[in-house]
């Protein structure tokens, strides 16, 4: 299981297909292993897994989600932060049908058919051909054959069981009490049940060159096949391949892969039950002819069209298509960020603007669901990284660096992470704002009705108490639920589940948006996302702080929702935006319409884009949607002088190069951000990068 990371690492660049073919177990077998993490981790590195069944597929997804906490989808599985999906699949192996209709043309096979048949007449035949090993139920078979003879009197001299045992690991004590075993009990039913002239069992402890297996094959009336567990047992396909002429009932265990290819055409059984096995006996041999051609006929098929070279074939192709859409993902995928570049562009700016995430992007993370009880407790209240103590230090002293922090938290959360550094707060996806040396604002438009909060929040309590370790975030504009820390699957089902509550009842009528997570739904107002809050955020910003020298470098980085990745694009200098104004205060963006209250001008909601650099108003919508400073329950709407001070200062504030702009998602596997870093700890050693530029300046 090791080796598709081993070849990975000696050629990135290496197709690697990875097949299974016994059982996979399931995920609560799985997990008990020591080392149980590092082999999927390993065998992710395959670009494309395969197993002989859905079932074992299933087995393994299940066990990538709730080992690794990757998410399972129908293609395989996803790991987020790399963005790499690995296809899983089921390829049910053949045999080669051919070779087996050739063997039984030869004229020394046809002579074996015939001996055989003289010597088995008047008897039907039943045939068993198994390796010697604990799972393939040999115990089992022969203890439903001893039943059946037991259960039915007048087959006792009509019938002979022919098992062929094939000896294996000889040397080990659990095999050595196997044989005996077996032994055992076929001496038991043939001292009872057998003749001077004739015994029920005929027991093989060898195996049987192909052209005599393949005559038995053809004399068989009856296969038994009671594996306890097998990847797929082709001695089934094998038999039936054999059964041109005799068309012969198949007895498949239900708990062998080939029972989900074959089944429909055979008698499963569950090799377990031992009074099941025999009635099924019982009713093979009863079968009428035309039952058993049709069974043949069904499963004949389906052996000579599922060839051993068709499933290669289909294996290696389905290989290259998995390589292709890689690739094709790949180039949706933002590349890593050019942290030199950054750093050297961060430098030579005059006025810096730097955006940044909170969860998830600068807080210590979790690693993986093998976290215990006490450690979930400590990491649900969010802490700022250690090592970003000294970074804000230094980075906050510098009068050309604006620092937002821009998070979906509460307002009491930033302020005890960030209270002591000298830098701007934007909470609850920008609807409360202030700088750490100031009163908190809110930006929430005055129309906004927050009456459904009562309504979805006991929904939201009734899902927590019946999902354990999931949990709730009450704020003043949204509602999260929160299931990170809950079983995967069973977190995912209760959440579809919520989704329905939710669109039936609660907000059926509201004018909220339901935003899904990787792990958590939120519901907000209509409208309410980072991008939208940033354009008045930042005309507070410029008004409060008289921002004169135009901004020429930003920097976003964030682990933002799908729906806050505006924000990126917000800034884009490249983006072909262009703003008009029509009628009733409605703005066309690209293709979609934003609703406004606009003032009679439109002046400073105008942007131009020339030589590559983009000068834009930060506050349109803000002239007209006041904001409100809050001390306690109450607040003070801006006069329209504070609110024309915002417009004129915050027009042209940007004056942003696309080489000076740098978005950067964190952890996501596709964003609008130009680029991309895979966890919380390469954000803190990109800021560290930057905090140390600053002796690297003064050493200049």
């Amino acid at each position: 299981m090791f080796l598709p990371k081993f070849l990975k690492e000696y050629n990135v660049n290496m197709k690697v297909g990875w097949f299974l073919h016994t059982p996979f177990p399931s995920s609560e077998i799985y997990r008990m292993l020591p080392s149980r993490s590092e082999l999927l981790k390993a065998v992710l590195c395959a670009d494309l897994i395969g197993f002989h069944t859905y079932d074992y597929a299933r087995h393994f997804v299940s066990a990538c989600t709730r080992i690794l906490g990757l998410e399972g989808t129908r293609s395989g599985v996803e790991d987020h932060p790399l963005g790499k999906l690995t296809r899983v699949a089921a390829f049910p192996i053949g045999i080669d049908p051919e070779r087996f209709s050739e063997a039984l043309s030869r004229p020394d096979v046809k002579g074996c058919i015939k001996e055989l048949q003289q010597k088995f007449a008047g008897r039907k035949v039943m045939l068993g051909v198994d390796r010697l090993d604990t799972i393939k139920g040999i115990p089992q078979k022969l203890l439903a054959f001893e039943k059946f003879l037991d259960e039915n009197v007048e087959w006792r001299d009509k019938v002979l069981l022919v098992q062929i045992a094939v000896p294996t690991r000889t040397d080990v004590h659990d095999y050595q009490r196997l044989t005996s075993q077996v032994h055992e009990i076929v001496g038991r039913i043939n001292g009872r049940f057998g003749t001077l002239t004739t015994v029920p069992i005929h027991h093989l402890d060898r195996s049987l060159d192909f052209h005599r297996l393949c005559a038995l094959y053809a004399v068989t009336d009856v296969a038994l096949v009671t594996s306890l567990r097998d990847g797929m047992n082709l001695v089934s396909y094998e038999f039936v391949a054999c059964q041109g002429s005799k068309k012969g009932v198949l007895i498949l265990s239900e708990l062998a892969g080939a029972a989900q290819s074959l089944g429909a055409g055979a008698i499963l059984v569950n090799p377990w039950n031992i009074s099941d096995v025999a009635a099924a006996i019982k009713y093979a041999l009863d079968m009428p002819e035309s039952e058993r051609e049709e069974c043949h006929l069904h499963n004949f098929e389906h052996v000579t069209t599922h060839t051993a070279q068709v499933w290669a074939e289909t294996f290696v192709s389905e290989l290259n298509d998995t390589i292709v859409e890689a690739e094709l993902r790949t180039l949706r995928i933002p590349p890593y960020l050019p942290v030199e570049e950054a750093v050297a562009k961060y430098q030579k700016a005059e006025n810096r603007l730097l955006i940044l995430g909170f969860n998830a992007t600068m807080t210590t993370q979790v690693d993986g669901p093998g976290r215990r009880g006490p450690e979930q407790i400590r990491e649900m209240k969010l802490r700022l990284h250690p090592h970003l103590q000294e970074v804000f230090g230094i980075l906050c002293k510098d009068p050309k660096t604006t620092i937002i922090i821009l998070s979906g938290s509460e307002r009491s959360v930033l302020d005890e992470a960030f209270g002591s550094f000298d830098l701007w707060l934007a909470a609850e996806n920008g609807m409360f704002l202030r700088h750490t040396r100031g009163a908190w604002k809110t930006t929430m438009p005055e129309h906004l009705n927050m009456d459904w909060m009562d309504s979805v929040q006991p929904v939201f309590e009734y899902f927590r108490e019946r999902t354990p370790r999931s949990y709730v975030e009450i704020r003043e504009t949204s509602l999260l639920w929160n299931y990170k820390y809950a079983d995967v699957e069973f977190g995912r089902v209760q959440a579809r589940d919520m989704l329905q509550h939710l669109c039936t009842g609660p907000i059926s009528n509201a004018a909220v948006d339901v935003v899904q997570g990787g792990r958590s739904v939120e519901v907000r107002p209509v409208g309410v996302s980072k991008g939208a809050a940033i354009d008045r955020i930042l005309g507070e910003i410029v008004h409060k702080k008289r921002i004169t020298t135009p901004i020429d470098y930003v920097l976003c980085i964030g682990h933002f929702l799908s729906k806050d990745e505006d924000i990126y694009t917000f800034f884009e200098p490249e983006l072909p935006f262009k703003r008009e104004f029509i009628g009733n205060g409605k703005v066309v963006e690209g293709k979609g319409y934003v609703e406004r209250r606009m003032g009679s001008k439109a002046s400073g909601g105008t942007c131009g884009k020339a030589s590559g650099t983009r000068s834009r108003s930060s506050s349109a919508g803000s002239a007209d949607e006041a904001l409100i400073h809050t001390n306690g329950d109450q607040g003070k709407a801006m006069t329209s002088r504070d609110e024309d001070l915002v417009k004129q200062e915050g027009s042209s504030v940007l004056d942003l190069k696309g080489e000076n702009y740098f978005s950067c998602a964190v952890g996501r596997k596709r964003s609008n951000a130009r680029y991309s870093l895979p966890s919380a700890e390469d954000v803190v050693t990109f800021l560290k990068s930057i905090a140390a530029s600053y002796g690297c300046t003064a050493g200049q």
